[in-house]
């Protein structure tokens, strides 16, 4: 008998044509025997006379879509297999992955415009290679009847196809065409079909300047002509996004270029099979669009309704916003969103095919994730080591989930802030999605210290009902853990945290802060010297109250109303920072762009997060480089000081050379900051993370000097610095904890 080899192959291996990619392989090298799906991956029995070349080739040749994350290779007895088969999916404890969503292929793109292709115009042409994954399963292992296409049979063509292992849609579980698949359909607002080609009446009612809701792979988008200032004006009054910047859909890169500054390195992500909206410096203004901002965001079709739209209007430009009323979560359903996008959206352009689970569009730049989403999830992240079962929770912002199986951690997708009902049952809904998709129980559940958050709530009555550990997590020890979680970094790192605000274990708003981490352990080494909050909360959505912030520490607190005279608020401001009441202290970073925002008269109030410090980092870019400021910090007990700085750009007239002063003395301040506590601590790396790592100024030239140090500095690459990236940290602290004995 000849030898025979059973293969377990484990990570992203189902629905991506693996099977016929075995299949195919097996007689090239005249291999017999099976492979079949199960819930851990993908199972072989082989026998042959070539089975180690079939085995490296099965890593090395493997289809675009598969991540091999384990091939284990045993001898065992061959059974004098004839042939080489495909069986059905076993059944078992799941423990591999659905693969994420991905743009349409090459391949299909090219049957889509064929006229002679029975699939020509096909709006959900898709195949192993391509299409929605993630957001039409429901559960594993990956089969049609576990998906949204199981109420579509096939027809004797696609069945054909679907059965036939030298196809490339063997098994492509989306399988469908004309015949068979789900239809689309443009609606009015009151639900009405608008007759002739659906695609054809959509850019005619975009062309005229409505706002269409576009049923995507994880959602709706709302679309418009971004070139038609009236239209996007509407869609920001009518969605109640005052100057929230729109990312914008193009036909190609070419397009793209129109727009903006784009390199080898934006072009490729640009083009990837995961589409995600990337940020780009602008080459020219789109009125409305990103105001004020240094950046645009632009992505290209993903769907191919997306590319049969922009094939008919090469020449647009659409808006393509995520649809959903002002802080809620996305419309997924049809009849939702006739009602949900009522009095926003003019028509509705809709399918059949339902979408399984919520999914936002990803955001990114070439080495930052700002939303890690759509194309992206469920991913798993690579860990240094197990960790017991768990799910962490996340904050408050820009929120996602975690679940840890075994040494892998699977975020969620962006699930945003929860600061309503909806978002808070969209959470919930994820949670419980994630854990029956992975077929985890958690041992223990890790959440934030902040006992007002909805998320810890959660996980106090999930840890309850289950009788397992809640584990409370300080917020930037999180955000620093994440990052030691994903390079793989068990040995002691310098933390450099700064964002907005995370409570601090001593009960005050934390957020510039030089952490020792060592796993579930951290100490506070030092802090941005703190400000007080004026007002609390309302001093962080208002600039202005953080410049008198700065007043008064600088003992001009007579000059607020001067400075504000046009703030009916001021004279109060300047009694509460008197009398220090409702003035709550914060070392955030955060507050420091913001302050100088409000001193330099860049920004008074915020539409959104972030706002002032990304328009104070506009101006710094366009301004150019300038060298910090000669005395513009001072560092008394590892506490940084900027004041010195504010003293001097107090009278600053013009804002862009004060914003780049601003950033260049900031950064220079940093890295004198965390080198003396290198030398202090004899540690050389250090993990930087928060939402103000996402300033690109400030990062790049944090990273540079730092280097000329001989101090090594690693940020997040594969999530968002941002709380985005919060609950793997959470997860990787507590699971490190309980690994210790101090859960």
């Amino acid at each position: 008998m000849p030898e025979a080899r059973r293969i377990r192959v484990t990570g992203i291996v189902q629905g991506v044509g693996f099977r016929p990619f075995v299949w195919r392989l097996a007689h090239e090298l005249a291999i017999r025997g099976w492979v079949r799906n199960d819930a851990a991956g993908v199972e072989i029995h082989c026998e042959g006379e070539r089975l180690d070349e079939f085995a490296a080739r099965l890593r090395l040749e493997a289809p675009p879509l598969a991540r091999i994350d384990a091939l284990q290779v045993v001898p065992v007895a061959a059974f004098g297999a004839p042939d080489f088969r495909i069986f059905e999916s076993a059944g078992g404890r799941v423990t591999t992955a659905i693969g994420h969503d991905t743009a349409t292929c090459a391949d299909c793109l090219a049957e889509l415009f064929d006229p002679a292709n029975r699939r020509y115009r096909h709006p959900f042409i898709t195949c192993t290679h391509c299409g929605p994954r993630y957001t039409v399963t429901r559960r594993l292992p990956y089969d049609r009847p576990q998906t949204s296409l199981a109420p579509f049979p096939l027809c004797p063509d696609c069945a054909r196809e679907y059965t036939d292992p030298a196809d490339r849609r063997f098994h492509a579980e989306t399988i469908c065409c004309p015949n068979c698949g789900p239809r689309l359909r443009l609606c009015d607002a009151a639900g009405g079909v608008i007759g002739g080609d659906p695609i054809a009446a959509t850019l005619d009612l975009l062309r005229a300047g409505r706002i269409v809701a576009i049923k995507g792979l994880g959602g709706f988008h709302l679309a418009c002509d971004a070139t038609n200032a009236a239209s996007v004006a509407a869609l920001r009054a009518r969605k109640q996004r005052e100057e929230k910047p729109f990312a914008v859909m193009v036909a190609d890169v070419a397009q793209a270029a129109r727009y903006a500054k784009i390199g080898a390195d934006e072009t490729a992500l640009l083009e990837a099979p995961e589409r995600p909206i990337v940020l780009l410096e602008k080459k020219i203004e789109l009125s409305g669009i990103a105001p004020g901002l240094a950046e645009i965001g632009l992505m290209l079709p993903v769907t191919p309704i997306q590319f049969l739209l922009f094939h008919d209007a090469p020449e647009m430009a659409l808006v393509m916003t995520s649809a959903n009323p002002h802080g809620e979560p996305l419309v997924i359903g049809n009849d939702e969103a006739l009602i949900r996008l009522a009095g926003i959206a003019d028509a509705f352009l809709l399918h059949d095919r339902e979408i399984v689970v919520r999914c936002d569009d990803s955001v990114r730049r070439a080495t930052t994730f700002i939303r890690r989403a759509r194309g992206y999830v469920p991913r798993a992240l690579r860990l240094p080591r197990e960790v017991p079962p768990a799910l962490a929770v996340g904050g408050w912002f820009k929120n996602t989930v975690c679940v840890m199986r075994g040494d892998q951690a699977f975020l969620s997708q962006h699930v945003g802030d929860l600061d309503n009902a909806a978002a808070c049952g969209f959470f919930a809904e994820s949670v419980a999605h994630l854990l029956s998709i992975l077929d985890v129980e958690p041992a223990l559940v890790a959440h934030d210290l902040h006992p007002d958050f909805f998320s810890t709530r959660f996980a106090a009555q999930f840890a309850a009902e289950r009788g397992i550990p809640a584990i409370g997590v300080q917020h930037h020890h999180a955000h620093i853990a994440a990052v030691c979680a994903e390079h793989g970094i068990a040995a002691p790192v310098l933390g450099l945290a700064l964002d907005g605000v995370g409570l601090g274990t001593d009960g005050t708003a934390w957020g510039g802060e030089l952490l020792r981490v060592e796993g579930g352990a951290f100490e506070r080494l030092g802090h941005l010297f703190p400000l007080p909050l004026p007002g609390g909360d309302v001093a962080a959505r208002e600039p202005w109250r953080m410049a008198t912030a700065v007043l008064h520490r600088l003992g001009r607190t007579d000059e607020i109303v001067r400075r504000f005279p046009d703030e009916p608020a001021a004279p109060t401001v300047a009694q509460m920072l008197m009398r220090g009441f409702n003035c709550p202290s914060t070392s955030s970073a955060g507050r420091l762009f913001d302050a100088m925002a409000g001193m330099l008269g860049v920004r008074r109030r915020q539409s959104f997060e972030g706002q002032a410090a990304m328009l104070l980092e506009g101006l710094a870019v366009r301004h150019g480089p300038v060298a910090p400021l000669d005395g513009g910090w001072r560092i008394e007990d590892g506490r940084l000081d900027l004041l010195p700085l504010f003293a001097y750009l107090e009278d600053c007239e013009d804002a862009a050379a004060g914003a780049a002063l601003f950033h260049a003395t900031f950064a220079a301040a940093l890295t004198d900051w965390v080198t003396a506590a290198a030398r202090q601590t004899g540690i050389l790396t250090v993990a930087a993370s928060g939402g103000c790592l996402l300033n690109r100024l400030l990062s790049a030239t944090l990273c540079s000097s730092l280097a000329e140090r001989g101090v090594r500095l690693i940020k997040a690459r594969l999530l968002p610095p941002n709380d985005g990236g919060l609950s793997l940290g959470q997860a990787w602290v507590a699971g490190s904890r309980s690994v210790c004995g101090r859960a």
